[in-house]
């Protein structure tokens, strides 16, 4: 197995390590119903996309019946 021969410097090790980050997600406004949802994607609060209604969202309704 082949191994170094030289020790890599601290700033060599860290500049491989820059890019080893967390990026927050892009989120963009529906423009239905006004919250944020991620970019390219079905807004998972009214199931709009482009302007065209992909998915059908039922409200959850609570039973008053298990109280």
């Amino acid at each position: 197995m082949a191994l170094p021969k030289r020790k890599h410097s601290i700033s060599r090790t860290r500049k491989k390590l820059t890019h080893n980050k967390l990026i927050a997600p892009q989120l963009v406004e529906c423009k239905e119903c006004r919250k944020l949802k991620p970019t390219h994607m079905v807004c998972p609060f009214c199931g709009y996309y482009a302007g065209r209604e992909i998915v059908k969202i039922e409200l959850k309704e609570k039973n008053k019946e298990q109280k």
